[in-house]
């Protein structure tokens, strides 16, 4: 979550006026994250997020997005609502952008993950990935592997600036994960980027999922790998063998995994790292001036690829 898009109040009281969730209240902006620009919204009717799709998310996408969440909702995960104005559309038009409001989930992410977070996350994930078996609508993932060259090709020319070799260690890299990445193993609609921040709890339980726009059909055993780079390594950049157990052990406990999809575990987490690091170092260099934005470090990913590269097996990560 981000802002890049200002909303006045103006703007926001006509906007309101299409639902039935009374007027606002209180109305913030949300620094986290990278993609969309998103508010806090207190009306009088309760507490609801407001996003403003910005230049990256296709338009066109945006019904399948909004769609996929009421489908998992309808299945038992726990996930943002889209609300739907008098006219029975969830999407419109709000400062030159396409915008829709969603229903806010109470909890707070884990600032410092602990092994008892990675359990419920692997559960949480499994559970998707079934709920969402039956949604027919397709995605394709646009920052699957065919979108990784392309990234870097718009950042290699000022990806030294970063850190010095960091180009050609990313073409070498890359290259070798290409080469490597698994065909055949089982395909459904995955989130794509369930990290911390996007995952809630209150106290213990995790109470909910947010932030579907990354979701896409792909791999399956991919997005267990983005989860293995987001919630298995420590504050200097190890991996906790631990954490790494309890997240898959409680995955398996409701989808196991085949005898290809843990093999393929260490060629997904070296796609995992290199796809964040990709899209953290293209944002890095060209978020624009002013943007109430969190920039997040591309360096953290590529300690964390430097170790999916030395990994013999699936052993390393828990299994």
């Amino acid at each position: 979550m981000a802002v890049y898009t200002e909303v006045t109040d103006d703007a926001l009281a006509a906007f309101l006026a299409d639902y039935d969730i009374g007027t606002a209240v209180a109305f913030r902006g949300i620094a986290e994250g990278v993609e969309n620009s998103n508010y806090s919204l207190r009306t009088t009717a309760g507490d609801f997020i407001l996003t403003l799709y910005e230049k990256r998310v296709d338009p066109t996408e945006l019904p399948w997005f909004l769609g996929l969440m009421e489908h998992l909702a309808g299945r038992g995960v726990v996930c943002p609502q889209p609300v739907h104005g008098r006219d029975g559309a969830a999407l419109r038009q709000l400062a030159g952008r396409h915008a829709a409001i969603t229903t806010f989930l109470p909890g707070v992410w884990p600032r410092r993950v602990r092994i008892e977070h990675c359990g419920p996350v692997g559960a949480a994930l499994a559970a998707l990935h079934k709920a969402g078996a039956d949604y027919a609508p397709t995605r394709p993932n646009a920052l699957g592997p065919a979108g990784w060259s392309p990234l870097l090709d718009k950042a290699r020319s000022r990806a030294d600036e970063v850190q010095p070799g960091l180009a050609a260690e990313l073409d070498g890299a890359l290259s070798g994960i290409l080469s490597a990445w698994p065909k055949g193993l089982p395909v459904g609609h995955i989130h794509a980027d369930m990290f911390p921040d996007n995952v809630f709890f209150l106290g213990e339980t995790l109470s909910g999922l947010i932030d579907f726009y990354f979701a896409a059909t792909d791999t399956l055993a991919y997005d267990v790998a983005v989860c293995l780079n987001a919630w298995c390594f420590e504050a200097d950049f190890s991996y906790n063998i631990t954490k790494g157990r309890a997240l898959l052990t409680a995955y398996e406990a409701i989808r196991p995994l085949s005898p290809a999809e843990k093999a393929a575990l260490p060629v997904l987490c070296q796609g995992a790292a290199i796809r964040f690091l990709l899209t953290r170092l293209y944002d890095w260099l060209n978020t624009p001036d002013g943007a109430l934005v969190t920039r997040k470090d591309p360096l953290e990913y590529l300690r964390r690829l430097r170790f999916h590269l030395g990994a013999r097996d699936e052993h390393a990560y828990g299994i």
